[in-house]
């Protein structure tokens, strides 16, 4: 099974059916279309480049082209009962901010990011002195859109300091295998894994 495969089946199976779901960065419209197919969600997609709203389109999806970093505050309070952020947060100038919005505008929101602590990645840059890539981080750094790179550990410190409650944790290994985070200090989590998936929501 493809790594976005893995990734797809985790996230619907974190969905509950006929959900309101905004994807936010949805690329091509491959997740939405798979929760769609599965869940039943009433799907809808904001994406920055044409092409991948035209993609969208042309799949009969609900797409909006749009910048998650500007164009989150268009959307009314709680207006979706997930919001999904997969692969993406890296990729946003103002990720914090990007966090907000999506907890402003969702009920719950789900959140994928590669891992950049994995051993492979520490391994590359320890003996290669390179810039690692990995099946989560496919591409050369002179052609990635990621400008703000971050670990598990990371994305945890993170949701701490904007009083995110992290409902519930996966990480996942280079061979697909999925286990949950019960201990989020744990030194594994960052070792061993090449994407961690969250489910958050806002503290009251």
């Amino acid at each position: 099974m493809s790594d976005n495969k893995i990734s797809q089946n985790l996230i619907s199976s974190l969905i509950k059916k006929n959900a309101k779901v905004l994807d936010v960065g949805c690329g091509d419209g491959s997740l939405l279309v798979f929760l769609e197919n599965e869940k039943k969600i009433n799907g809808h997609g904001l994406e920055i480049s044409h092409e991948g709203v035209k993609t969208c389109l042309s799949k009969g999806l609900s797409v909006l082209q749009g910048n998650a970093d500007i164009d989150l505050t268009n959307f009314p309070k709680k207006s979706f009962d997930y919001v999904i952020l997969s692969r993406t947060l890296q990729a946003t100038h103002k990720p914090k901010e990007v966090l907000k919005e999506m907890l402003r505008i969702g009920k719950k929101c789900i959140v994928s990011i590669p891992n950049f602590a994995h051993w492979k990645c520490r391994l590359d840059l320890l003996l290669k002195g390179e810039m690692p890539m990995t099946k989560t981080l496919s591409e050369p750094w002179y052609q990635t859109p990621n400008i703000h790179l971050c670990t598990i550990k990371d994305f945890i410190t993170i949701c701490n300091s904007l009083n995110i409650s992290i409902d519930e944790a996966f990480r996942i290994s280079e061979s697909g295998s999925i286990k949950s985070i019960k201990k989020p200090e744990s030194f594994y989590n960052n070792l061993f894994s090449v994407e961690g998936i969250f489910v958050i929501s806002q503290k009251i």
